[in-house]
């Protein structure tokens, strides 16, 4: 990691930037495969999944036979974690229903607000290095808590044309109604304008790469809602002397294992505690079975030494983690005060993986510093809000004289006749 002593903040910005490509790079290609997938549908996806994924596939629908082997394939202690994860973030989600918001605004003129599903969502399953099968937990039980109708997931084949086991029993487990073998770029296409095999959908959920993030932000342009736009992953902790060196060290490698384009970064009081960490990162890291890939996001990533804890708080809120640990004499202080971040692990025992798999709070997370601007997915990401109103003869009588008015004033003659016409007659 680049050891960095009290930046100014003058720096903070070029200090603080994300190792990854601009999208100017990719857009490039992501255009292309849009215009293809958009054209030729299920014919271009095969040739995408042929060049990308490097594999041929005459069907690329999961079957339920597929669904039942990948079942027998998992074993019975993994089930139980699976289980165990599940049960905590449905209790988490569940908890965040809300009841429908009715208010009498004036005498006669009544609103309220309810949530409803949105009807038709697609999950998208990173593959690649690293089979995340714990975000289809994260994606799959608030949408069916949600209780949207239509949830689809793709996740990419490997080389034998299957998708890994873990990922069809965690689907299987919590309500997918479709699984579909694409992966990258071109299931975000499939998603955002339909194929013979891919339904296209209201909204698109799922962390993915680069590619996976341009993707996502150009379906936008065509109609289809996201999530957020999530990118590579990163950490960010905060320690004192107070911290546990061996448990920094773990949680930090623990997201640099992600990608070689993930970042993590320490910011601490303590010039004692960089040194400790660093040097227990290079004796965890040997035993990594990810090693070349932690490697290559360490060397993107920072410590960063200030002289207080407003200063680190300043410097934090600036950088907007997606994921945020405080191991420091001063939780209360950063708890309080934090403004940008995706989700917060507070003290030596919550290690940033409990978010990631069994906790019950959500890991699909805003990165980039999106923080600032966007919510983790929850609940809520799954459902629209819907208002009504409903205004009786004593309603249009209360507020139908400040209607016209202000229509009048802005030279909206039908709109101040809308109410006109109803007190005429009320008269």
């Amino acid at each position: 990691m680049n050891t960095i002593i009290n930046p100014p903040k003058k720096d903070w910005t070029q200090i603080l930037e994300r190792p990854t490509k601009t999208v100017d790079d990719i857009e490039g290609v992501v255009n292309e495969v849009f215009a293809d997938i958009q054209k030729n549908g299920d014919a271009a996806i095969q040739k995408y999944t042929q060049k990308f994924d490097g594999v041929s596939l005459e069907n690329n629908i999961v079957s339920v036979n597929e669904i039942n082997e990948a079942i027998n394939l998992v074993s019975e202690e993994l089930k139980e974690a699976i289980q165990l994860a599940k049960e905590n973030i449905t209790k988490f989600h569940t908890a965040q229903k809300t009841a429908k918001v009715f208010v009498e605004t004036t005498n006669g003129v009544s609103c309220w607000q309810e949530k409803r599903p949105i009807q038709k969502v697609g999950l998208y399953i990173p593959g690649g290095t690293a089979p995340l099968f714990s975000t289809v937990l994260m994606l799959a039980i608030p949408a069916q808590i949600a209780g949207c109708k239509e949830i689809v997931l793709c996740s990419p084949p490997n080389k034998e044309g299957k998708i890994h086991p873990a990922i069809l029993y965690a689907a299987n487990l919590c309500g997918v109604t479709k699984i579909i073998k694409v992966g990258g770029i071109q299931a975000i296409a499939g998603y955002t304008f339909g194929t013979e095999t891919i339904p296209q959908v209201y909204k698109i959920f799922g962390p993915g790469n680069q590619f996976v993030t341009v993707a996502k932000q150009l379906s936008t342009k065509h109609g289809v809602a996201i999530d957020m736009p999530a990118g590579p992953s990163e950490l960010l902790v905060v320690a004192d002397d107070s911290a546990n060196a061996s448990y920094v060290a773990s949680d930090l490698l623990s997201q640099a294992e992600h990608g070689a384009d993930s970042q993590v970064i320490l910011v601490s009081t303590s010039k004692e505690m960089i040194t400790e960490v660093e040097k227990e990162i290079e004796i965890q890291l040997a035993k990594l079975s990810r090693v070349e890939i932690a490697q290559k996001a360490i060397q993107n990533s920072k410590s960063i030494f200030v002289e207080n804890d407003e200063t680190a708080l300043e410097l934090i809120n600036e950088y907007g983690p997606e994921h945020f640990i405080v191991c420091t004499n001063n939780n209360d202080f950063y708890i309080d005060n934090i403004e940008n971040a995706g989700s917060v692990f507070i003290g030596n025992y919550t290690p940033e993986s409990a978010g990631d798999y069994a906790s019950g709070t959500n890991h699909t997370l805003p990165t980039n510093g999106f923080s600032k601007s966007y919510s983790g997915v929850n609940l809520d990401s799954f459902t629209k809000s819907i208002t009504f109103q409903k205004i009786t003869k004593a309603g249009i009588k209360t507020i139908g004289k400040s209607i016209e008015l202000m229509a009048a004033a802005e030279g909206l003659d039908a709109h101040k006749n809308a109410v006109s016409i109803r007190l005429k007659d009320l008269k």
